[in-house]
C-alpha cells in the first residue's frame, strides 16, 4: 500500500520525475502525430492509390487490430524487461513504418504496412502507465496521466493541420518520411537518459527517492507470473474493456475519418478541413488535462474515490453524446466542430478516472493489464474505423451525397456514448486481481 507522502526536512527533492514526464509528454505527442495523419492523407491516399472509403477502413482498421493484439505482450515485456529497452525499440519500429506508408504501392502494401505500425505502437500506453506507477506517488498521478493524455491529444490536435500543409508542400508520399523523424530522435535522446528505476537514476537526490517511494508501491526484482484465471474471472476487467470500446468507438470517428467527413460532407478543402479537425482534437487535449486535475481534486476530497470516479465518468459520457448531437444539427462546419470539441472534451476527461481504475485492479500486473484492457478497447476502435467507411459506400449506394451521406452516422455515436455511460455505473474495485487470485489459493 503507498503511505502518505513525507518528504524529507534536510534537503528538496530535484524534479527529475517532471524530466520523465516530459519524455513521456513528448512521446505521447508523436505517437498520435503519427497515428493521426494517415486521416488527412486519406483522400489524398484513397485518389492516387484507387481505394474506396470501405477497403480504407479496413486500412485504418489493420492498424487497430495490431494494436489491440500487441498491447499484452508489449506491456508483459515492459513488465518483467523493463520499459526503457522496450518503449526506444517499439518508437523506432513504429517510426520506419511511418515512413514506409509513403512507399505503399496499393491496397495489400497499406495494409501490412498499417498492421506493422501498429504493433509498434502498441507498447506505448502499457509502458507508460508502468513507468508512471514507479515515478510518481498515486496522489499526484492523475494530473501526471492527465499531462500524458492530453499530450496525445494535441498530437492528434497538431497531426490534421501539420499533414495538410505537408501533403500541400511535398505530397502525401514524402509527407509520412518526414513525420517519422522526431520519433526516432525521441528513442536516441530517451535511452540515454531514463532508467527504470527512480534509485539507479544518477540526477535523483535521496530527497526524491524518499518522496517517490512514499507514495508508490515498488516492485521486487522478482515479477510473478500473471494470475490469468483470477483476471479472466474479474467482472472489473471487462466492464472496464468495454467502457473504453466507447470511447474508442467515438474517438476513432476523429482519429481517422473527420477530415474526410468534412470535405466530403461539409464541403470543406484541404486547408479548412484540416483546421477544423484540429479543433476538434484540441477539446480532446483540454478535456484529458482538466479531467486529470479534476478526478484528482475530488478524488482528495472523498472517502470513496472509485463512486466519485464512475459518476464523474458516466455524466460525462451522457454530455459528451448530447454535445454531439447538437453539433450534427448546426449548419456552419464552425459552429458544428465547436460543439463536437466539446463532445470529445468531455468523452477523454475521463481518461485519468479509467486509468486510476485500472492502476488500482492490475496491481503488480499494471503493464500487462493496462494492455490486456486497452487491447478489448480496442475492438470499439475497429469497429468505429470499418463502420464508417462502410456506412459512407453504403448511404452513396442509396443515392445520397454530402451531409445526407454521413450525418445519419453520428446518432449512432450518441447511442454508444450513452451505452458507455451506463457501463460506468457497475464497475467496482474493491478487489485487485492479485487480491482475487490470493483468495482463490
Amino acid at each position: 500500500m503507498s503511505q502518505p507522502i513525507e518528504p524529507p526536512q534536510t534537503e528538496r527533492p530535484t524534479k527529475i520525475r517532471y524530466g520523465v514526464l516530459t519524455f513521456l509528454c513528448v512521446l505521447a505527442f508523436i505517437m498520435y502525430v503519427d497515428r493521426i495523419c494517415l486521416s488527412q492523407a486519406m483522400t489524398s491516399i484513397e485518389e492516387d492509390l484507387g481505394i474506396s472509403h470501405g477497403k480504407m477502413g479496413l486500412v485504418s482498421a489493420a492498424f487497430t487490430l495490431a494494436y489491440a493484439l500487441f498491447e499484452v505482450p508489449t506491456g508483459w515485456w515492459g513488465d518483467k524487461y523493463g520499459s526503457r529497452g522496450v518503449v526506444t525499440r517499439i518508437a523506432i519500429w513504429w517510426s520506419l513504418f511511418t515512413a514506409m506508408t509513403g512507399e505503399a504501392l496499393g491496397l495489400y502494401s497499406l495494409l501490412a504496412i498499417r498492421f506493422l505500425f501498429g504493433a509498434g505502437e502498441a507498447g506505448g500506453f502499457p509502458n507508460t502507465a508502468s513507468i508512471l506507477s514507479k515515478w510518481f506517488p498515486a496522489e499526484r498521478r492523475g494530473v501526471a496521466q492527465g499531462c500524458f493524455n492530453a499530450s496525445a491529444q494535441i498530437g492528434g490536435a497538431v497531426a490534421p493541420l501539420l499533414t495538410a500543409y505537408l501533403i500541400q508542400w511535398v505530397g502525401w508520399r514524402l509527407s509520412f518520411a518526414l513525420l517519422s523523424l522526431p520519433g526516432i530522435a525521441w528513442a536516441v535522446a530517451f535511452w540515454w537518459w531514463y532508467r527504470d528505476d527512480p534509485h539507479s537514476h544518477p540526477k535523483v537526490n535521496a530527497a526524491e527517492r524518499q518522496l517517490i517511494a512514499a507514495g508508490t508501491v515498488i516492485a521486487s526484482g522478482e515479477h510473478p507470473a500473471i494470475p490469468w484465471r483470477a483476471v479472466m474471472r474479474c467482472p472489473t476487467v471487462w466492464l472496464l474493456g468495454a467502457v473504453l470500446g466507447c470511447g474508442a468507438f467515438n474517438t476513432y470517428l476523429y482519429f481517422s475519418w473527420y477530415p474526410t467527413y468534412l470535405k466530403q460532407g461539409r464541403g470543406l478543402d484541404e486547408i479548412g478541413a484540416g483546421k477544423l479537425s484540429s479543433l476538434v482534437l484540441m477539446g480532446g487535449a483540454i478535456g484529458c488535462l482538466s479531467g486529470g486535475f479534476i478526478i484528482d481534486w475530488l478524488v482528495r476530497r472523498t472517502t470513496d474515490r472509485q463512486r466519485t470516479r464512475r459518476r464523474w465518468s458516466s455524466s460525462m459520457f451522457v454530455l459528451a453524446a448530447v454535445c454531439l448531437l447538437i453539433g450534427k444539427h448546426c449548419d456552419s462546419p464552425t459552429i458544428a466542430a465547436t460543439w463536437t470539441a466539446g463532445s470529445v472534451m468531455c468523452a477523454v476527461s475521463t481518461l485519468s478516472a479509467w486509468w486510476g481504475v485500472v492502476t488500482d485492479v492490475s496491481g503488480r500486473h499494471l503493464g500487462a493489464l493496462f494492455g490486456l484492457m486497452n487491447s478489448l478497447g480496442g475492438v470499439g476502435a475497429i469497429a468505429s474505423q470499418i463502420f464508417v467507411g462502410q456506412f459512407a459506400d453504403w448511404m452513396k449506394s442509396r443515392g445520397h451525397e454530402g451531409r445526407a451521406q454521413w450525418d445519419p452516422m453520428f446518432y449512432v455515436y450518441a447511442g454508444v456514448l450513452v451505452l458507455g455511460a451506463i457501463i460506468w455505473l457497475f464497475i467496482d474495485t474493491k478487489k485487485s486481481v492479485d487480491d482475487s487470485s490470493a483468495a482463490a489459493a
